[in-house]
C-alpha cells in the first residue's frame, strides 16, 4: 500500500511516500481502505517536533473515512464494506489504516465519505467546547481564536445554533476574518488588540466564554477580556509556547475558570464518552445545524503541499487529502 511518513523532524519536505504492508487487525481493532483523510494542525506540530512522537519513522494523520477492510477479534457492530469515519494514533496517512474499534463511527445516510473525513477531530471538539465543557447559555457572548480554522468555523456555527448573544472571533488577516463572518460570527479582531476589543464591542463587560487553541500569553491576555463568572476554554498551543498556567489569585476575585479539553485525550480516557458526543455532532452536520467546508484537497503524494498550507496558517477551513483514486 501506499503512505506518507517521516524519519526526521523538520519542514513539510520532510515527509516522504513509501510501499508498506497493510496492517492486518488485532483484537478489538479493524482496518479501513481510506477515501479520505484529515490534515489538522497536530499533524504539522508532530511533523516539526512540536509535538513528540512515539517513534521513527512516524505516519502522520488522525482522521479518516472509507469502507471497513477487515475486522478482529471480539469487534461488533461493524462489517465489511461499511462506509466509516474513525480517528486514530497516527497513520491516517495511508491507503489502509488501522483503528480501534471503539473510535469508529458508522456513517449515517446522507453523510458521504468526503465530508465524513472533516468530522472526527473538529466536530466532536467542536461541540464539547460549546455544550459539553464551555457550557454556552442562550444570550451568554462568545470569543473564538482562530476563528477561520475546521474548528473555529463549526464553533462559530454551533454557538449561532446555541443562541449565544453574540459571537466574537480573532483571526490573523482581512482574509480570514471575511471568512469566519461567514460562519456565524458577529465581528471579528486581530490577536494583537483583541481584549481591547472584546472591551469595546461589549461596553466593557467582557465575554462569558472564550476558547482558545493557542496557549501560552494568548491564554493569559484572555482574562482580560472574561467577563465576571466567566470561563476560558483551553484546546491547544498552536502558539508553541506551553499552556500558561492560570493563578488562582487572578481567578478568583470576579470567578472565573480555566479549564481544558482534548477529544485524544477524551477518546483514550473514555471511549464511550467519546461516542456519545461523536454521535451527537454528527446529528448537528446531519440536520444542518453546521457544515465544514473544504477549502483545499490534495492527492495523498502531495501531502507536503498540504502541510505547507496549514503550518503556514495561510489556510482556513478544512484541507483533505484524497487517498483512493
Amino acid at each position: 500500500m501506499r503512505a506518507i511518513e517521516f524519519d526526521q523532524y523538520g519542514g513539510p519536505e520532510v515527509l516522504r511516500a513509501v510501499t508498506a504492508e497493510a496492517p492486518e487487525p488485532g483484537p478489538g481493532e479493524i482496518t479501513i481502505d481510506a477515501a479520505w483523510a484529515g490534515v489538522n494542525f497536530a499533524d504539522v506540530k508532530a511533523r516539526s517536533e512540536g509535538y513528540r512522537v512515539p517513534s521513527l519513522p512516524f505516519r502522520p494523520g488522525l482522521e479518516v473515512s472509507g469502507r471497513v477492510r477487515a475486522i478482529g477479534e471480539g469487534v461488533e457492530g461493524l462489517r465489511p464494506g461499511q462506509e466509516v469515519a474513525a480517528l486514530v494514533d497516527g497513520g491516517g496517512y495511508a491507503e489502509v489504516v488501522l483503528a480501534q474499534a471503539a473510535r469508529v463511527f458508522p456513517l449515517p445516510g446522507g453523510l458521504d465519505l468526503r465530508t465524513a473525513a472533516t468530522l472526527p477531530t473538529v466536530l466532536p471538539t467542536a461541540h464539547a467546547l460549546i455544550h459539553e465543557v464551555g457550557r454556552l447559555q442562550p444570550g451568554e457572548t462568545v470569543l473564538v481564536h482562530g476563528a477561520a480554522g475546521g474548528v473555529g468555523t463549526a464553533v462559530g456555527q454551533l454557538a449561532r445554533a446555541a443562541g449565544a448573544g453574540a459571537v466574537y472571533g480573532v483571526a490573523s488577516s482581512d482574509d480570514k476574518a471575511d471568512y469566519a463572518l461567514k460562519y456565524g460570527y458577529d465581528e471579528v479582531f486581530r490577536p494583537g488588540t483583541f481584549e481591547a476589543d472584546v472591551r469595546r464591542a461589549t461596553g466593557g463587560r467582557g465575554v462569558d466564554l472564550i476558547l482558545d487553541p493557542v496557549g501560552g500569553d494568548t491564554l493569559r491576555r484572555g482574562l482580560d477580556a472574561l467577563a465576571v463568572y466567566g470561563r476560558l476554554v483551553s484546546y491547544g498551543n498552536a502558539g508553541g509556547a506551553a499552556p500558561w498556567q492560570a493563578g488562582q489569585a487572578e481567578l478568583a476575585s470576579q470567578g472565573r475558570s480555566v479549564s481544558a479539553f482534548s477529544v485524544l485525550n477524551l477518546a483514550q480516557s473514555d471511549p464511550e464518552a467519546l461516542r456519545a458526543l461523536t454521535e451527537r455532532a454528527l446529528r448537528a452536520a446531519l440536520d444542518g445545524t453546521v457544515t465544514l467546508p473544504v477549502t483545499a484537497e490534495h492527492p495523498l503524494s502531495e501531502a507536503s503541499r498540504a502541510h505547507e498550507l496549514l503550518g503556514g496558517r495561510t489556510s482556513t477551513g478544512k484541507l483533505l487529502l484524497r487517498i483512493a483514486d
